[in-house]
């Protein structure tokens, strides 16, 4: 069995929708927890046709509890 996690990475601008945060950061600090990057995706768009943001979905091994 897996457990999923999600992090939402925002874009900032218009034309050039750049990442308010460092995805790369993201996946690495994701990483170091055990949880390995199974998707980036854009699931909203705004006016012009692009994201408004990313979400990176992680996954791991579910833990015993």
């Amino acid at each position: 069995m897996y457990e999923y996690q999600f992090v939402r990475i925002d874009l900032r601008g218009i034309i050039e929708n750049k990442p308010v945060q460092d995805y790369h950061e993201a996946v690495h600090e994701q990483a170091l927890q055990g949880w390995r990057l199974l998707q980036i995706f854009a699931p909203n768009t705004q006016g012009f046709g692009t994201a408004n943001y990313f979400e990176l979905v992680f996954e791991r091994e579910a833990r015993a509890k």
